[in-house]
């Protein structure tokens, strides 16, 4: 299989995204993404589905800023990575939801989090492949968990759950095995119910890119084709 170069990690406008929240009683047109978790990869098998007033023949989608050959469909099952939105004539565009090809990703559902809350935290390689091992990271220190894998389990959450995660996986490529990081994820846990609004507790728009650790060499990953 063909290798692509891993990316340092971006500096556009820094790691934290602002939390999207819909009030209870605005029309929009949403996109559903299924399955609910954020970060969505490519390799996911993710399906979107466009939600808004109008007749589903009347959804028009766009892959990165473009028109886009899925028009007069309400949902599909996402083959390349890229910033998609749909459009219904009734409620307009909705947000967008962008889609990567990433190999190394920490995940969250899409939801808000409230004070006694569960909270899984999902840190996956390309297409589930097998990692030798794996750590979670609060900001800079390591999560202590009673149990290996390649789940976070936070429960019941506290305000003080807050923050950014990351984690970091140890891969056999070839003969060598190497360390590599996620990009952060932002978790906001709010101490009581958000007054008439529907939310996302994680921002639903992330730009995951993975960097390798400073201490070893640049590697390649897999391609996701």
């Amino acid at each position: 299989p063909r290798f692509l170069p891993l990316h340092p990690k971006s500096r556009h406008s820094g790691d934290r995204w602002p939390e999207q929240r819909v009030t209870a009683s605005a029309q929009t047109t949403q996109l559903l993404v299924e399955p609910p978790w954020r970060p969505a990869v490519e390799w996911d098998q993710v399906t979107l589905t466009c939600q808004g007033l109008g007749t589903t023949g009347a959804t028009t989608w766009y892959k990165d800023g473009q028109r886009w050959g899925q028009n007069g469909l309400n949902h599909f099952t996402v083959k390349e990575s890229g910033t998609y939105t749909c459009d219904r004539p009734g409620t307009k565009l909705s947000p967008p939801l962008r889609v990567l090809q990433d190999p190394l990703v920490l995940q969250v559902q899409a939801r808000t989090l409230l004070e006694g809350d569960t909270l899984t935290l999902r840190c996956r390689f390309w297409r589930d492949i097998s990692v030798t091992l794996v750590r979670f990271y609060h900001g800079d220190e390591e999560v202590n968990r009673p149990l290996a894998g390649m789940e976070l389990s936070l429960s019941p959450l506290q305000l003080n759950h807050s923050g950014q995660y990351h984690c970091r996986v140890q891969v056999t490529i070839k003969v060598s095995q190497e360390w590599y990081e996620s990009a952060p994820v932002t978790v906001t846990v709010h101490g009581e119910h958000p007054t008439a609004t529907l939310g996302i507790g994680v921002m639903p728009l992330l730009i995951c890119l993975i960097r390798p650790i400073t201490s070893h060499p640049r590697h390649s990953v897999p391609s996701m084709r």
